[in-house]
């Protein structure tokens, strides 16, 4: 029964985890829930080595209706990675507390901004040189990166909606770069929970089908609809993490 109610979780948040990131919302808690007396840390990397798959076919599935830019992506990807790996590094030695009581905050502002700019991410207009994109791409990757390895909700909501102010992409083209980011950002957590042992793998395993079922039907409604379905659900995810964010932040 344990593994079914998991499983529920695991396809649900790979839909929306597709859609505009935010999947940890659902299956994160769904696992502290069933498994109360595990390790966090086994749980977040069980919850990694699901998730990066639904992700993984989420940027395929794109892919392949969407124009992907590689030459700016693929390096951002790599800047992703490392600077996961360091922030994963980093909250080793800080505790990130700080950080915990901020992010309602930044979320909010991220929140406010969009509703006022009615326009935002709705036309796909890349505004840079490849070169000046591909520096800045390798600047958020590297920033969002750390912040996911350092502490980490929010991180695909972050990563569109900087390739949405900085970069000019629209919503669904945003949501499709930054599936590429977070499949970096995820190999390195794993890289990190599977070299300390806290990964259980046959969990991880059946998770990951239903996270991969999950992610299909969230691309497919993401491309049928468009930018403007991923702009609303981005909406409802960030204001979902908001409170979320508060909760833990201020009175758990």
């Amino acid at each position: 029964m344990d593994l079914v109610l998991i499983s529920l979780a695991s396809l649900l948040a790979g839909g929306i985890d597709s859609i505009v990131g935010g999947g940890g919302l659902i299956l994160v808690p769904a696992l502290f829930a069933v498994y109360p007396s595990t390790a966090p840390a086994t749980l977040f990397g069980t919850n990694k080595s699901a998730s990066v798959w639904g992700t993984s076919i989420a940027t395929i599935q794109y892919s392949r209706r969407v124009r992907m830019r590689w030459a700016v992506l693929l390096p951002a990807a790599g800047a992703a990675l490392v600077g996961s790996f360091i922030g994963a590094w980093v909250v080793t030695l800080i505790d990130p507390t700080f950080l915990r009581r901020a992010l309602p905050f930044i979320l909010l502002a991220v929140l406010l901004y969009t509703l006022a700019k009615k326009d935002l991410g709705r036309t796909h207009a890349p505004r840079h040189t490849q070169e000046r994109e591909t520096l800045l791409a390798c600047a958020i990757g590297a920033v969002i990166g750390w912040y996911d390895g350092f502490f980490g909700p929010g991180t695909g909501s972050f990563f569109i909606f900087l390739f949405v102010r900085l970069l000019g992409y629209d919503f669904l083209n945003a949501s499709a770069s930054a599936k590429l980011l977070n499949v970096a950002t995820n190999i390195a957590a794993i890289a990190l929970f599977a070299m300390k042992g806290h990964v259980w793998w046959k969990i991880g395993l059946v998770m990951a089908v239903a996270n991969v079922a999950g992610s299909l039907i969230g691309t497919r409604l993401a491309l049928k609809h468009g930018a403007g379905f991923v702009r609303g659900v981005f909406i409802v995810v960030v204001g979902a993490l908001i409170l979320k964010t508060g909760y833990d932040a201020f009175l758990k």
